[in-house]
């Protein structure tokens, strides 16, 4: 992997040092830096010319914000491109703007969409994420995508807690369909909370189908932000006769008042992935954060060397 470079933008450094330690690299040096009217200039330090270059940086709200780490990559990306990189393979740990992935109501535009054409227009050659929103959202590329998982990861977790008498549970109808998988690897039964969200950001239970009582609970989600699904879900579970309540989720964005929903709530932890780089003041004693380097470095090595990427997913049961 002599022509393999990774770059990281400064949304998640600690993510991408550690799948490049894995693939046995160091990351290429960069010099980002903001103007003081905010604009961002980058320069690539090393020639990069006929590489195969991975850049590692999450749509995320860390630490700067999401629309500063989103310039970042599109001005990483350009970088690269009037450098004659080969490739320019964009690893989004998470996608923001995932979420406005349709018009839901009238003169609304399809940000996810806006967003895919920005990167294939800087010029990336393929974009590798990890659980996605909305697997849709794959459809808006003109470029290849890789849509990882970081079900392996939970799944393995959650072997490794040795649990009794347990269920799944999927905290609304959209994400049951990736929630069933787990609990078929698991073979356990899927619960599911049908929520209402009468605006933005805001989410209530309205019913529960399937049965709790005297189970433990294992919640799984794609993406934590204010915490008021899974906030609500935990809540109402003790009323059904719930025993102990653990919550997954692969983004761990805690936006407002998120961590101290989940401090307050009945979940025993709260696990998560690195894929947003957390920043202190976010963390909480209860919070369990898992690394996805292994997923994104295998992935890395596979689509270099032109080897099956969806045989990850089948090294534990999980397709």
């Amino acid at each position: 992997m002599e022509k393999v470079k990774i770059i990281s933008g400064s949304a998640n450094i600690p993510l991408a040092e550690k799948v490049a330690k894995k693939l046995g690299k160091d990351l290429t040096k960069t010099e980002i830096k903001r103007f003081k009217d905010g604009e961002i200039y980058i320069r690539i330090l090393e020639n990069v010319r006929g590489c195969h270059v991975f850049v590692i940086q999450p749509i995320a709200p860390h630490p700067n914000d999401t629309n500063n780490n989103l310039v970042e990559l599109a001005i990483i990306i350009d970088a690269l491109k009037r450098s004659s990189a080969a490739k320019i393979e964009v690893v989004v740990p998470y996608y923001g703007y995932a979420r406005q992935d349709r018009k839901a109501k009238s003169r609304e535009p399809i940000t996810a969409k806006l967003i895919a054409n920005l990167l294939t227009s800087a010029g990336a050659s393929r974009v590798i994420t990890i659980d996605l929103h909305s697997a849709q959202i794959q459809g808006f590329f003109d470029i290849p995508l890789d849509n990882l998982t970081a079900l392996p990861l939970f799944l393995e977790h959650i072997k490794k807690m040795n649990l009794k008498n347990y269920v799944v549970l999927a905290p609304d109808v959209g994400s049951s369909k990736k929630t069933h998988k787990i609990a078929e690897a698991l073979e356990v039964p899927l619960v599911i909370i049908e929520k209402r969200r009468p605006k933005h950001n805001q989410a209530t239970v309205a019913n529960l189908i399937g049965d709790v009582k005297d189970k433990n609970i294992i919640i799984i989600d794609d993406m934590i932000d204010t915490a008021g699904t899974i906030a609500a879900a935990a809540n109402i579970l003790p009323e059904y006769g719930a025993k102990d309540i653990y919550i997954f989720s692969t983004h761990g964005l805690f936006s407002g008042d998120a961590k101290e929903k989940l401090m307050k709530c009945p979940a025993k932890s709260v696990i998560t992935t690195d894929t947003i780089n957390i920043p202190e003041d976010k963390k909480f004693d209860k919070l369990e954060v898992l690394s996805s380097a292994n997923i994104l470095a295998e992935a890395i090595k596979r689509i270099y060397k032109g080897e099956s990427v969806s045989k990850l997913f089948k090294l534990t049961q999980v397709e």
